[in-house]
């Protein structure tokens, strides 16, 4: 059926347009006006002309917008798009934990690095609900680059705090009276739609309608072919109606009756699309006569260039939908419910439950919104979620709620508040149906691994939740669209609670559940959750493998991250924190440092204590390393306190319950040290790292031998130890104190002893933090096993560059082995083959196997070559030996 609309072309506002480009002068400029005001068309109007000077960012802000992050992603994706940043950049991605100043930073980044002038338009911002998404795009407006400029439309003033910039005379206002036609454009419009209207008739119909453009537009639409024009304007009063709800009863009356119900049935939608329409009107040709009505300017317009999207301009959708419930009541909830289905089905899930709610089908929607809240939370939506749980009427008991509650709280850091909210749900899993068990109390167990974690309290949930080892990685039943993203978190969430126990038991399982986190993530285009597996990974990698491996792969999560826009986003800072550490053991003290700094960027949005708590222990070791035992010792008490607060005793927590006591030795606060011991519970008093602190309040009271009797225990395997690190430590407390008795042999053995467990990772750090620097220079060169490692400690002790293997050069399959990096080491020297072979315990051929592949790898063909190379890949030091 054909459309029965006139259609009014946009007549030129010169004069409107040149106003705005005079406010383009200023750094922003806000059009603040009523619905139907103009402002879009003059947008249009302004933007489309030719020789338009800059490229223009466009973000359409949808309705009912909660989400920061959804709004910032939108901002940083069409400056990319006008500045032609995008080619070639990773699509911009959400993640759970939005930080929004560092995202401000790189929008703000990539207007600074345009070549031109740019144009941020920002239509509907009346729709951003989001205080946080406000208070930054305050903090962008205020301090643009001086080629940006920015465009805002509103329906009403927002909480912008611009208030500097009209000071300052960098703020343009265009308001409704600006907007308003006068009598000349009134004329014009009526003679663009063609109708015939005395001076008095025209005069009559802009003071009936003040000049407001969408009451003009809707009197041409309504005049075009009436058969007595002046009659019309004259009985348009407004006086029973509003102006819109009267020119708009007398569109629709207009139309064909399929028009009308397609307009009806489609009005509750806030977009519209031809299938959809198809299916709430039950007959074909939606799409045509869409198409028609915006061809017509009937307050109808596609949302993209395809134009397969519709939205009905807010007057006619908010008059249309009176009409409907007025019309056809009973068809509401129907509607609703098939518009929820379609919606489903193309995974647009909070429309689908949105539809759920208006068609008052309240568990069905509880049932939706728990089955999502997952992948919702991961796309950024956190705000929206908790928006529609707010949605549900007061009082009403749904039990699939608690487990969304649960997500909310535990984002919020209200942790008291979830596990009361976990508690409900589980209660609910025991009385669901057999088709929900499973995925309920996959979600639960999640989110319990995670509270537990927040909280310290790993051992206990482990055991509780094992039933999630090897079936979530599996197939399931359930729609794997559906249930990967819950799959991967729960793997995700699985192997970091066994990875932060510390536990050598646990560590494989947790680097088989995180390795198979990031896979399914990979698979399912989840950045943010192969992010988080691999950072994990980098994490937990150290208790199974070399510090090489963990730097490694500590290095491939964080190139990941940065990809993304995530190099200083809490769910990298595992990553980054164990990097720093690893650097910091094997002596590259400035490089530890910067990463130490990106790390606390990192967590400034975390609330959580174990990364903070590990941040302030490798800070603590880094003041040690270098000497500066006042800072260390700030540190390790701001550990021990974040430790305090965890429910369980963890090996993190008893890591700076070693550190703490042996600082306040090496601070002369001997009496402080024995006090602190002395409130330890008799296993943590018993432990060899607590020996070894003994040890050092001895040496500092200048008591060497009870410094060994404090060792000996340790030395001979009788306290229990949490890794060779401690034995090391033990060994040059051991040297130390011999060395203060005379015994200068006995020194000697206990250092090489102590450089033989440093040679695999090639540690620096035990040396450092236990000033150790004499007690390596008066071993004989000669006798030592290990002459490389010992010249590259010594040159570190005095202030060198430490010897580090190469991390960009070498592509990860031509890294030396620890094997070839120890034969390395001895290549300097002028030992032969069978030396070298003999200083390592191994036989001649392993040494030439190994020179060999050193020689491959390193591409040169001699020894000199391979030392030259070595040094400029930093894997060996400039030093001599």
């Amino acid at each position: 059926m054909t459309v029965v609309l006139a259609a009014p072309e946009l007549i030129d506002r010169s004069d409107l347009v040149a106003a705005l480009d005079r406010a383009a002068t200023r750094k922003v400029t806000i059009i603040s006006a009523p619905a139907g005001s103009g402002k879009t068309s003059l947008l249009r109007a302004w933007a489309g002309r030719p020789g338009q000077p800059r490229p223009l960012a466009l973000v359409q802000v949808p309705r009912d917008q909660h989400d920061a992050q959804q709004f910032w992603l939108a901002v940083l994706d069409a400056v990319r798009h006008a500045t032609g940043a995008s080619a070639g950049a990773e699509p911009s991605a959400a993640t759970p934990g939005f930080n929004s100043p560092a995202m401000v930073d790189r929008v703000r980044s990539e207007f600074a690095a345009a070549r031109s002038g740019v144009t941020l338009v920002v239509d509907d911002l009346h729709e951003l609900t989001s205080p946080e998404a406000l208070a930054q795009l305050t903090r962008l407006l205020t301090d643009l680059p001086p080629h940006v400029h920015a465009v805002m439309t509103t329906r009403h003033d927002v909480r912008l705090g611009l208030h500097q910039l009209r000071l300052a005379g960098q703020l343009a206002e265009i308001r409704a009276a600006d907007l308003r036609f006068s009598e000349r454009e009134t004329n014009e419009l009526l003679a663009a739609a063609g109708i015939a209207l005395s001076a008095a008739g025209a005069a009559l119909l802009h003071q009936r309608t003040e000049g407001w453009a969408a009451g003009l537009r809707l009197a041409a639409i309504s005049l075009a072919g009436h058969p007595d024009p002046e009659r019309f304007v004259a009985e348009f009063s407004g006086s029973d109606r509003t102006v819109a709800e009267y020119l708009l009863a007398e569109m629709l009356d207009r139309q064909p009756p399929d028009v009308q119900d397609l307009l009806l049935r489609t009005s509750l939608l806030d977009r519209v699309h031809g299938e959809l329409a198809d299916l709430l009107t039950g007959r074909p040709g939606s799409e045509r006569i869409l198409l028609n009505l915006e061809d017509a300017n009937a307050f109808v317009e596609s949302l993209d260039p395809e134009r397969a999207w519709f939205r009905y301009h807010g007057l006619l959708a908010d008059f249309l939908r009176l009409e409907l419930r007025r019309t056809l009541p009973a068809d509401v909830p129907v509607l609703h419910r098939q518009a929820a289905e379609w919606f489903l089905q193309q995974g647009q899930v909070v429309s689908a439950i949105r539809h759920t709610q208006a068609a008052g089908a309240w568990a069905d929607a509880a049932r939706l919104l728990a089955d999502h809240s997952f992948s919702l939370t991961l796309d950024g939506q956190a705000q929206t979620v908790q928006a529609l749980v707010r949605a549900f009427p007061p009082g009403a008991e749904h039990p699939e709620l608690a487990l969304v509650r649960a997500l909310g709280d535990l984002a919020e850091g209200r942790l008291d508040e979830t596990a009361a909210h976990l508690a409900v749900a589980e209660a609910h899993v025991r009385t669901t149906t057999p088709d929900r068990r499973r995925r309920l109390g996959v979600a639960i167990a999640s989110l319990q691994l995670a509270l537990a974690r927040r909280r310290g309290h790993l051992e206990g949930v482990i055991e509780h939740v094992r039933f999630l080892d090897s079936p979530v990685s599996g197939p399931s039943d359930e729609d794997i669209a559906l249930g990967s993203d819950l799959r991967a978190v729960a793997l995700m969430n699985l192997g970091t609670a066994q990875a932060w126990t510390l536990g050598r038991s646990d560590a494989p399982d947790a680097e088989r559940h995180l390795r198979e986190g990031a896979d399914l993530a990979r698979r399912i285009g989840r950045p943010y959750l192969e992010v988080g597996c691999l950072a994990q990974l980098g994490f937990a990698s150290l208790v199974l493998h070399s510090f090489a491996t963990t730097q490694r792969r500590c290095r491939e999560a964080i190139a990941l991250a940065e990809r993304y826009g995530w190099g200083a986003e809490p769910v990298i800072a595992p990553a980054l924190v164990m990097l720093a550490a690893t650097l910091i053991w094997t002596g590259e003290f400035d490089e530890g440092d910067r990463w130490l700094r990106r790390t606390r960027q990192a967590v400034q949005t975390d609330s959580g204590p174990d990364i903070t708590l590990l941040l302030h222990q490798t800070a603590g070791l880094l003041h040690a390393a270098r000497g500066r035992h006042a800072e260390a010792l700030a540190e390790f008490a701001a550990a021990e306190d974040l430790g305090s607060q965890l429910a369980d005793e963890q090996g993190l927590a008893s890591r700076a319950t070693r550190w703490l006591p042996a600082t306040q030795a090496r601070l002369g606060l001997t009496g402080q040290a024995r006090a602190f011991i002395a409130g330890l519970d008799d296993e943590q008093a018993s432990s060899a790292e607590i020996g070894n602190a003994r040890a050092v309040i001895c040496l500092a009271d200048g008591n060497p031998v009870a410094a060994l009797a404090a060792v000996a225990a340790v030395l001979d395997g009788t306290a229990p130890v949490q890794g060779d690190v401690t034995i090391m430590e033990a060994y040059l407390l051991a040297g130390l104190a011999h060395r203060e008795l005379g015994n200068q042999r006995a020194a000697n053995q206990s250092a090489e002893r102590a450089l033989a467990l440093a040679e695999t990772d090639r540690l620096v750090l035990p040396f450092a933090m236990t000033g150790s620097a004499e007690l390596l220079e008066a071993l004989p060169r000669h006798q030592t096993a290990h002459p490389a490692l010992l010249a590259d400690i010594l040159d570190i002790l005095h202030g060198g560059s430490p010897a580090v293997e190469a991390r960009s050069s070498l592509p990860p399959a031509q890294e030396l082995s620890p094997g070839e990096l120890r034969v390395l080491r001895y290549l300097p020297t002028s030992l032969s083959r069978p030396e070298i072979a003999a200083e390592l315990s191994v036989s001649p051929n392993t040494v030439n196997a190994h020179i060999r592949s050193i020689y491959a790898k390193l591409t040169v063909r001699d020894r000199t070559a391979a030392v030259q190379r070595a040094r400029e890949l930093r894997l060996l030091a400039a030093g001599r030996i």
